[in-house]
Formats: structure tokens, C-alpha cells, sequence
């Protein structure tokens, strides 16, 4: 992926992870993913409209993934999409945890892992520090 449209996705996202928010200033990795949305094995595109900027948990729990599986309806759902959905409408930020708001939101949010217990210390310490 060219420098360019690595940047692109970056600044796009404010520099934060596009599925859980966490900041990659809070991070201890060196860089955040720009990953595909829909990945290549589906469709191969390489446009801005599907990357996403995306912490490594996020990238690698998402993997392939285009669904999963509601923890509270146990239906089948579509996985968050960042070009075609609004984060506020799937997800809110509740004690440094990311609570899914909606079938698609806590599906998410689990498949992804959000709240595993080093990702909540990460963004516990970041709210501190800001």
C-alpha cells in the first residue's frame, strides 16, 4: 500500500482505531492497520472506501470475517462497517469498555474482543493521561 493512501486512512480516522476507538497514541504498537473492510479474499479493493484504520487486536479477531453471531439474539448479523455505518448508532464508550448498542454493534464488539482486559486498561490510562 502506498505511503500515500496509508496516510489517507489515518487522518480519516483521527488516528484512532476505526472499530474500538482506542487512540494508536495509546497504544504500544508501532502503527495501526489500514485494513480492508470486505478483505481481498471477497472482493479485491483497494479503495479508500474499504480500508479502515484498525489496532492489531481489531485486525487480527476481525480477520475475514464479514458476520457474527449476536450474543443476545444469537442471529446472524453483518459485521460493522465503517463506510456504511455511523459508530455512534452501534456502540458507546461506558467505563472505558465498548458497549454494542445494537445486534451489529455487540456483535462486533465481541467478535473483535474490545474489552478485553489489557484493551480496557489501554484506553483507562489514555483517558488519565488526556
Amino acid at each position: 500500500m502506498n505511503p500515500w493512501v496509508r496516510e489517507s486512512v489515518r487522518k480519516r480516522a483521527l488516528y484512532r482505531c476505526e472499530y474500538c476507538h482506542i487512540p494508536e497514541e495509546a497504544t504500544p504498537f508501532i502503527g495501526f492497520h489500514s485494513e480492508h473492510i470486505i478483505a481481498k479474499q471477497h472482493l479485491i479493493d483497494d479503495s479508500l472506501d474499504n480500508l479502515a484504520l484498525s489496532c492489531d487486536r481489531c485486525n487480527a479477531y476481525k480477520g475475514t470475517n464479514l458476520s457474527s453471531i449476536d450474543p443476545d439474539s444469537l442471529e446472524i448479523v453483518s459485521l460493522f462497517n465503517h463506510r456504511k455505518d455511523h459508530w455512534e448508532d452501534h456502540f458507546e464508550i461506558t467505563d472505558c469498555c465498548v458497549i454494542g448498542k445494537t445486534a451489529c454493534g455487540r456483535a462486533t464488539a465481541k467478535l473483535l474482543n474490545m474489552n478485553a482486559s489489557r484493551r480496557v486498561h489501554l484506553r483507562r490510562d489514555w483517558k488519565e493521561l488526556t
